[in-house]
């Protein structure tokens, strides 16, 4: 599953439909009657009056930036009009269902354009399903909505690739049940995705463009590491982050990830506890599965998604012995990684959980 309630920007690619992108371009926006505009304001909760001012705070405007919102016509619902993330998020939402739409996009839509046509997508099917049998409807979660928005707009704006492999984990899950043999009148428990987070770090540090964030025409590469894992809850995926995980030992990352996967299903987790993350694992391994195509939690520029292990025949040279093999599923950004720099990553990745001395060297 790919995570994503950790609300953190991601950087567009250029889509033909990004609002500010459109505004940008069309010369027709400042030839519209401002009685119209007037009228989509009152008929639309999410546009902003002509001729008011943006009003929001530098995170707002970042993040409005990063999703191509043109923050002049979002009306704020904050103190003093002020515009908040969510006004920005309903806003977007709005456009993409056709509810409402850009300057640019109305001065280039067809008349009578909607759910979706403004973008020059098809409408979204409106469906009567009672025709069909009993329904009953139900109210999204929280957290369902919030990690909506970011992953429609992370696998809109974000040039996926995914690459698979299979990596062999057969002596590293003996150490890890040993270790938990002895460690048990202790209380620890390792985990096997502990491990995957230090494996992580070393692969960051072999290939540092896989810790970057894109800004613009720069790319920032960044000299922490700090590991996101997403957190199954009853209201659905949350992401908690390992802060320096470089600097700590997998019993100490086995340690807190329990309590951070505590708070998650409580419903505690704070802002701190879910941002600054450079790279982020996604795991079904309790669960089963092959493999999938994790959407990158922006703006990170990779996503390592694990399946569960299972044992399969390889051929040694002489005999085919039994193997734990792990199904790896990495999606990067295409813009700040090439295809041979992805393989090279899973590769090595893949040999750290075979041979964890590795993480030594």
């Amino acid at each position: 599953p790919s995570p994503q309630p950790s609300p953190q920007g991601g950087e567009g690619a250029k889509p033909a439909a990004a609002p500010s992108q459109a505004a940008a371009s069309s010369p027709a926006v400042q030839a519209e009657p401002v009685e119209a505009r007037s009228q989509a304001a009152a008929h639309n909760p999410t546009v902003a009056p002509t001729g008011s001012l943006p009003h929001a705070s530098p995170s707002v405007r970042k993040f409005a930036r990063e999703l191509g919102v043109p923050l002049e016509e979002v009306k704020g619902t904050g103190p003093k009009n002020r515009i908040t993330e969510q006004d920005v998020q309903s806003f977007t939402k709005a456009v993409m269902s056709g509810q409402a739409s850009t300057k640019a996009q109305g001065a280039k839509a067809p008349a009578g354009g909607g759910g979706g046509e403004a973008l020059g997508l098809l409408p979204w099917p409106k469906v009567d399903f009672t025709k069909f049998g009993e329904i009953e409807r139900k109210d999204m979660s929280r957290i369902k909505k919030i990690s909506g928005a970011n992953l429609h707009r992370n696998w809109v704006l974000i040039p996926h690739v995914t690459n698979h492999d299979d990596c062999d984990i057969t002596e590293l899950e003996a150490f890890r049940v040993q270790m938990n043999k002895e460690n048990e009148k202790a209380g620890i428990k390792l985990t096997m995705l502990a491990f995957m987070i230090k494996a992580s770090v070393a692969a960051l540090k072999k290939f540092p463009e896989f810790n970057s964030s894109l800004d613009g025409e720069q790319l920032v590469l960044k000299k922490y590491f700090h590991i996101g894992f997403a957190a199954d809850t009853p209201n659905g995926l949350v992401v908690p982050v390992i802060k320096d995980a470089d600097k700590k030992g997998v019993i100490q990352i086995s340690t807190e990830m329990g309590e951070l996967a505590k708070k998650a299903r409580d419903g505690k987790l704070g802002p701190a506890d879910m941002s600054g993350a450079c790279f982020t694992i996604s795991s079904l391994g309790g669960i089963g599965g092959r493999y999938f195509t994790p959407i990158i939690n922006a703006p990170e520029v990779a996503i390592m998604g694990v399946c569960k292990s299972q044992i399969e025949p390889k051929w040694d040279g002489k005999a085919f012995v039994p193997k734990l093999m792990l199904p790896l599923s990495l999606s990067w950004d295409h813009r700040v990684i090439d295809g041979a720099a992805a393989a090279r990553f899973n590769a090595f990745f893949g040999q750290v959980l075979t041979d964890f001395r590795r993480v030594l060297l």
